[in-house]
């Protein structure tokens, strides 16, 4: 054969599966047939705030609750010696907190009784499909915004000046009725005079000092509505500013505040607090429409009080113009949360159960060369 010698490649050396496991983004764990750990990776340990030295000396039933369902699935492990998966389970206790996690339990042959567990935390896959709900909320109310600034405003001018004119004409007993006429045409004026708000009027933005914005909001809720609510702060000092528009921040962060008031207040609670929370959130980024790139949004503003929750059927269109849980509420608030956070390319997030609901908005931050927004 022609040419220079054929020389095969060197035999590659066999990966040892502890390493493979190690590096596996999702935290996987093995336990012994006394549920006690004998490997985790580093992402286990993140997920339990735990190192692997300290795992090593506990079991399972040391960070989970006791009846918690992942004993069960555990134990249909070993009895049917078959793979077992099961969803949405949520992990409470002195060192977690975490929901919406998937767990797939498998038999590990080379412990007696072992188990090997893989935990997948699916809160990033609701957080997007919650991102998108809100993006579609924001759109709904600008679509309204529109169609009634268009068709509602000017046939309702000329009612209003209708009655006007019958008023001075009718006899006293009717003259009420032109009053009422009137008076109602004023009402949905000022109706669709909030709903403009929600137009897609472009704002000046700038970098702004979230911390002045909270501060500014606190004061007027507690000079106002708010009162009677003890208001907590937990800050980040070292936060950058946030790329956006004052005004319009104040007006989101101002509606959080005032529903979490509002709830207080209708429950009659002893002790009601609102906690007011920045914080830095490094890898938080979006797609932006296309999916070309990226928009980093690390700077997180939390809204909590400790209330009696948000009713679960409405939680999934919370966002929706004219959706509210309040006897006397219009639904727009969290519309134009809604819309403010899109329109800012941020996220919401939203967490509620009796005793903590908390409203999460992540915003952008701004460049160092950000000119100062009024």
């Amino acid at each position: 054969m022609s040419g220079g010698l054929f020389r095969s490649p060197p035999p590659r050396r066999a990966l040892d599966p502890g390493v493979a496991m190690a590096a596996l983004p999702m935290p996987v764990l093995a336990l012994d047939a006394h549920d006690r750990f004998v490997f985790v990776n580093h992402a286990a340990e993140y997920f339990f705030g735990i190192s692997a030295g300290q795992l090593g000396g506990l079991a399972i039933g040391d960070l989970v609750r006791p009846g918690h369902p992942l004993f069960g699935l555990i134990a249909e492990v070993r009895q049917g010696n078959l793979i077992v998966v099961q969803h949405d389970l949520a992990f409470e206790g002195p060192r977690l907190a975490r929901e919406g996690i998937s767990v797939q339990g498998a038999p590990l042959p080379e412990i007696a009784d072992g188990v090997l567990l893989v935990l997948q935390d699916t809160s990033a896959a609701r957080a997007l499909d919650r991102q998108l709900t809100f993006r579609k909320a924001a759109q709904n109310v600008t679509n309204m915004a529109a169609m009634l600034a268009h068709e509602v405003k000017n046939p309702l001018s000329g009612i209003r000046g209708a009655a006007q004119l019958l008023e001075a004409s009718v006899a006293e007993a009717d003259r009420e009725l032109t009053v009422l006429i009137r008076d109602e045409a004023d009402r949905i004026r000022t109706l669709v005079d909030r709903m403009e708000v929600f137009g897609e009027k472009p704002s000046e933005r700038g970098a702004v000092n979230i911390h002045r914005v909270l501060e500014h909001v606190r004061r007027l809720a507690q000079s106002g509505f708010a009162s009677s609510v003890r208001f907590v702060e937990t800050y980040d000092p070292s936060l950058p500013p946030v790329l956006g528009n004052r005004d319009q921040l104040v007006q989101a962060v101002l509606n959080l505040v005032k529903n979490a008031a509002e709830a207080l207040t209708e429950a009659a609670m002893a002790g009601a607090e609102i906690t007011l929370i920045t914080a830095y959130r490094h890898g938080m980024r979006l797609a932006t429409p296309g999916g070309e790139q990226r928009a980093h949004v690390p700077l997180m503003v939390a809204v909590r009080d400790n209330g009696p929750g948000i009713p679960d059927g409405i939680t999934q269109n919370l966002f929706d113009p004219f959706i509210t849980s309040k006897a006397a509420g219009s639904g727009l608030g969290l519309a134009l949360v809604a819309k403010i956070v899109a329109d800012h390319g941020g996220l919401i997030e939203m967490e509620s159960r009796p005793g903590r609901t908390e409203f999460r908005l992540f915003l952008p931050m701004a460049n160092d060369d950000s000119a100062p927004a009024r």
